[in-house]
């Protein structure tokens, strides 16, 4: 059931190892890393930041926030 009050905006955080710091092309896609899917944005910054932090030493590395519920529309679904 959908609580009205705080409605479930769908993130999903992926990241991976970048082919130049400055471009957001990945090296290989099929090393991208699935971090989560989360019900908020604070919840997916929170995994973002631990996961980003925790790959510091890799200039290459990038992780992205998904705004996933930006891209669903069920009522445009036919």
């Amino acid at each position: 059931m959908a609580d009205n009050h705080n409605p479930q905006l769908l993130h999903l955080v992926i990241g991976g190892e970048m082919r130049h710091p400055s471009e957001p092309t990945f090296r290989d896609l099929s090393e991208v890393e699935f971090v989560g899917a989360y019900g908020s944005y604070d919840e997916a910054k929170a995994a973002w930041k631990a996961r980003a932090q925790a790959t510091v030493d890799n200039a290459h590395m990038r992780f992205f926030i998904l705004h996933a519920h930006k891209l669903i529309d069920p009522r445009g679904d036919a």
